[in-house]
């Protein structure tokens, strides 16, 4: 049984707004968005000494929010905790934590620009990280880090907007599409088809009380749908294009393509110079994702070593599921050289 953290909160944590049109969306979600920032007691006593702080931003998982990773729970850690703790230890200088919430309707965020779901990737550098610099005393640089789609949004921001981010961590982050999502495509048409269509479908989700397995993944692959392939949809409402037929799950090849324009497999051969001006690219993912993710991260590197892209890359024992002690390591590299 993994220990409990009983540590109390030294530090300052405020909770703040941004409301934004980039997030304006056809799912009928909030453009006003909550966002959590933690400061350990070590990062406050430097502020109020003249100092500034580097920023690092969490990206959650799919069906999770920066909030989540700040509450209670029983035999875990909150990532304040955790922050808290690396910097008592000495593992880690101070940061300035922002956790912000990019839940959606669809169950999560890829943290791309869409135009179902909302500008995402825009957001968090036209509006998210204006804000922490009008608020707080920065020394002007910005880490992304994160888990799965979280790890994936860190990753794809730090390819697609050069210059934004000066360091970034990838924990099991989605790469690979032909096996991460692919496996998916029977058992997302059984589902929508067991309701009808996909209206039908999303209708069903929402008002169900509680998901099935089945559900929760054909949920996923929608999600990805609007995510990566929402440009060329021009009707009202939703309009998720599928990327396969419903009827014989036979793959539409213009659809695809639009996803894997936006897998780091592909996106990083046209911008793969973003990557070397980071002061850190870290990824990792454990040998027995069940995702298949590892098979994905493994071609991601032999791409960086091919390009010359300076990078950190662990592959370590263990499965998706229950990583956040990786954090331990990542977090600590971060913060020291966003403070070089």
């Amino acid at each position: 049984m993994p220990e409990h953290s009983f540590a109390p909160i030294e530090g300052s944590i405020e909770r703040l707004t941004i409301d934004s049109d980039l997030l304006n969306n056809r799912l009928g979600d909030p453009t006003k968005r909550e966002v959590m920032v933690h400061i350990p007691r070590q990062g406050l006593e430097l502020i109020e000494q003249g100092g500034k702080l580097p920023v690092m931003i969490y990206l959650a998982p799919f069906t999770s929010s920066g909030l989540a990773r700040a509450g209670w729970k029983a035999f875990a850690e909150t990532l304040p905790q955790r922050h808290e703790r690396l910097v008592n230890d000495e593992k880690m200088p101070p940061t300035i934590l922002v956790l912000p919430d990019c839940f959606t309707s669809l169950g999560g965020n890829q943290f791309v620009d869409s135009e179902i779901m909302g500008k995402w990737g825009s957001w968090l550098h036209k509006s998210l990280k204006p804000t922490i610099v009008e608020r707080y005393s920065t020394n002007g640089k910005f880490a992304l880090f994160g888990k799965s789609s979280g790890g994936y949004g860190a990753l794809h921001n730090a390819i697609s907007h050069e210059g934004e981010w000066n360091a970034i961590a990838s924990h099991s982050g989605d790469v690979g599409f032909d096996v991460l999502y692919r496996s998916d495509f029977p058992t997302t048409a059984t589902q929508i088809n067991q309701q009808g269509n996909l209206d039908n479908f999303l209708t069903h989700v929402k008002k169900c009380s509680k998901l099935s397995g089945d559900d929760f993944h054909a949920l996923m692959i929608c999600a990805m749908a609007a995510s990566y392939d929402s440009k060329e949809i021009h009707n009202t409402g939703i309009s998720i294009r599928l990327p396969f037929d419903l009827e014989t799950c036979t793959l539409d090849n213009a659809a695809w393509n639009n996803w894997l324009a936006f897998d780091p497999l592909y996106s990083i051969k046209n911008n793969g110079n973003s990557l070397k001006n980071l002061d850190l690219l870290y990824i990792d993912c454990g040998n027995k994702d069940q995702y298949g993710i590892q098979y994905g991260s493994r071609k991601l590197i032999k791409i960086l070593q091919k390009h010359g892209i300076e990078h950190h890359w662990e592959e370590f024992e263990g499965t998706h599921s229950g990583i956040e002690h990786r954090l331990d390591i990542s977090m600590p590299m971060l913060a020291k050289v966003l403070y070089n």
